[in-house]
């Protein structure tokens, strides 16, 4: 049975400049939880929301990141960094082996604009191996609210989401309702893991792959953990939801176009509905 074990961590933190902060924390979760195999974060966790004025930056980090995981011999995705590459500057995170070596990357695909102002498009989706247990895939924050980004991960294999947010909006409740809806979709498990403190307000979920709520946190500080088992994932997706709809293999078998997938099918509706930009009072 491949079970791993993943700590979700929701810590009360400043508004920035956490690295050595984070560093303790994490040592000190894998000191008290010594069955961990792999430690996840909110997004901005470290370096606090933003784009030009978040501190540190990916770069300046990334060594001590992977020195930690190393010396720990613990697998981690450290929620989302800011990143400033080619002149743009980009939400993204490295995912870090046992070894110390950054394995894969994702930049946020869909920074929550017009809000996350400054912020470039990441261009592609990441999905990684964990050598013995299976694969897993990475969305952050705002990409949960586009269905097709979790579908391409599931596409090319992922058995796990890992959801690193960061929120204090009234639509939390929303987006939980998504992360319950997406594991029960993709047939998966998703772990949504929030800030707490200065940076949000917690209420972070795991979710399985039969779409069922295995642990929702509170709006405080919690180290949560979850035993990831891939041999469920496997039988949800081979013998269906709870016994019942196998909506994979459905969606495999069916053959169906839809227009949003052409984009010159798409523009005529999409253009209708005006500029990406702030609401404005209304008058009378």
């Amino acid at each position: 049975m491949a079970l791993m074990t993943i700590a979700a961590l929701q810590l009360d933190l400043k508004a920035n400049d956490n690295l050595g902060e984070v560093v303790a924390r994490i040592k000190s979760t894998v000191a008290r939880y010594p069955q961990v195999h792999m430690i996840l974060l909110s997004e901005l966790a470290i370096c606090g929301p933003g784009a030009t004025s978040a501190s540190p930056r990916l770069n300046d980090c990334l060594d001590t990141l992977c020195a930690l995981a190393k010396s720990l011999d613990i697998w981690l995705v450290p929620g989302s960094i800011y990143e400033d590459k080619h002149g743009k500057v980009l939400n993204s995170t490295p995912v870090i082996n046992a070894k110390g070596e950054v394995v894969a990357h994702y930049s946020k695909m869909y920074p929550f604009y017009p809000f996350e102002k400054g912020v470039a498009q990441g261009q592609n989706i990441c999905v990684f191996e964990v050598p013995g247990y299976g694969k897993l895939g990475i969305s952050i924050c705002y990409d949960m609210w586009f269905p097709e980004l979790s579908r391409a991960m599931i596409s090319e294999g992922a058995e796990v989401i890992l959801h690193p947010t960061l929120t204090d909006s009234c639509d939390r409740d929303v987006e939980l309702a998504m992360v319950q809806a997406t594991a029960a979709q993709q047939q998966c498990y998703v772990i949504d893991v929030n800030g707490a403190g200065k940076q949000a307000f917690g209420k972070s979920r795991i979710c399985g792959p039969d779409g069922d709520i295995i642990y929702e946190s509170s709006s405080h500080e919690e180290v949560m953990l979850v035993e990831v088992d891939f041999e469920r994932v496997r039988r949800a997706r081979e013998r269906g939801l709870m016994g019942l709809g196998q909506p994979l293999k459905s969606f495999r078998d069916a053959g169906h176009r839809f227009p949003h997938e052409g984009l010159a099918n798409r523009e005529k509706y999409f253009d209708s509905l005006g500029a990406l930009e702030l609401p404005v009072r209304t008058s009378v």
